[in-house]
């Protein structure tokens, strides 16, 4: 979901993480579902990617099935 709206918007990774305060390897670990966000990671990619709440709701979801 992140890749997606990070390339909707057109931010290269570290663009990303200049926008949200952290690492460019923190963004390309959650781009590669190496690692979940924390809630506070997740809040600041929400916000600046400016993600619709159903995609918020459907990664949920996911993250919660596994």
């Amino acid at each position: 979901m992140f890749k997606k709206y990070r390339k909707l918007k057109k931010y290269t990774q570290e663009q990303l993480a200049e926008l949200t305060n952290l690492d460019t390897r923190t963004i390309q670990r959650i781009e590669n579902e190496e690692v979940k966000p924390s809630m506070d990671t997740f809040k600041k990619l929400i916000k600046v990617l400016d993600i619709k709440d159903k995609d918020i709701l459907d990664y949920l979801k996911n993250d919660y099935n596994e």
